[in-house]
């Protein structure tokens, strides 16, 4: 299974890897723009640098890590490319079936009855077909594997595949090009495909780029990970609002954050919905809870007690897919 890789050999994910993604999305997925702020410029004392995924295709940057991935499946396919199948809690799967749709390969996707109706209404949408199963970790991974196995289906993972971290990863190369003085990147950390990704780009490239996750406090296994120097999963289910962070971060994403993470800063709901409410306000982007962590890291007085000399700080608004109707519980401090 794609749990026992280990990073070296042939699966070990580089730059160059990340830069043959760059080439596969080329034409297909955007180059996202950066976006600044004023106001939140003053709020943070520092310059913001927000890369908008959340205008990426399908609505999230995981196009990215998708669309590679399967690509790369179907030129290492000697026939009819094989279907694919995944779970998710909704970005990936987006992802994944839009990219599966624009590549001709069928995508089943399981996904957890709780995920966001729109989020479900998307994939139908691009042509994925949806298992609905109920919202354990261990419902969703024994689903998948009956209809991998039903449906001869690939596993492409949200977050544990090289494919993937590689696509997710390309982000740090347009960041690289897009903001000259950068000097500090923060990213929200859930499975920590992208965070992965866009370390070790970082730091390969510019090692005095400083790389910061950013976490739920509800959700904070990567943050303890990191303090303790081993993976330190939750045994349950967290009930942030930032429902795309909810998953552990996984066994094959660990070793890049681990080498290349500066730190890990958590942030309370109160300080995810307060992001939200300016990023909405201040910037008029459609930003989902999941995706203004970066923003709430920034603005939270940790951050700025230890990093005065960050002057240019990238910020991933890494999706926009969010129920409009539960804005207002969403947003209501």
């Amino acid at each position: 299974t794609m749990g026992d890789l280990h990073n070296d050999g042939p699966d070990k994910v580089t730059v160059e890897n990340v830069e043959k993604a760059a080439e596969r999305l080329a034409g297909h997925a955007r180059e996202t723009p950066v976006l600044t702020c004023g106001t939140l410029d003053a709020l943070a004392g520092r310059k913001l640098f927000f890369k908008s995924e959340n205008l990426q295709k399908s609505g999230s940057f995981k196009f990215r890590g998708a669309f590679n991935a399967i690509s790369r499946l179907i030129t290492s396919a000697n026939q009819n490319p094989p279907p694919v199948v995944t779970h998710s809690s909704g970005n990936h799967a987006c992802a994944l079936a839009l990219a599966a749709h624009q590549l001709g390969v069928t995508a089943h996707v399981v996904m957890p009855s709780t995920a966001p109706q729109c989020k479900k209404e998307t994939v139908r949408g691009y042509g994925g077909n949806v298992i609905e199963c109920v919202p354990t970790e261990q419902a969703r991974v024994e689903t998948m594997e009956r209809i991998a196995q039903q449906e001869g289906a690939v596993y492409i993972s949200s977050s544990q595949h090289p494919d993937v971290i590689s696509g997710q990863g390309t982000m740090a190369l347009e960041l690289l090009r897009q903001v000259p003085d950068l000097d500090t990147v923060i990213t929200p950390v859930g499975g920590g495909g992208m965070l992965a990704g866009v370390s070790l780009v970082m730091k390969a490239l510019n090692p005095h780029i400083r790389v910061y996750g950013a976490e739920p406090e509800l959700a904070n296994d990567a943050a303890t990970s990191l303090a303790q120097g081993k993976r330190c999963p939750l045994s349950y289910y967290p009930e942030t609002i930032a429902d795309g962070l909810r998953i552990n971060m996984g066994p094959v994403a660990w070793p890049y954050i681990q080498e290349h993470v500066d730190d890990i800063i958590c942030v309370t709901e109160d300080e995810i919905k307060n992001a939200m409410t300016l990023i909405w306000q201040r910037m008029k982007l459609v930003v989902e809870p999941s995706g203004v962590l970066g923003l709430a890291a920034v603005l939270s007085d940790s951050f700025k007690a230890r990093e005065q000399e960050a002057k240019n700080v990238a910020i991933i608004l890494s999706g926009g897919n969010l129920d409009l109707l539960k804005l207002p519980e969403l947003l209501s401090l």
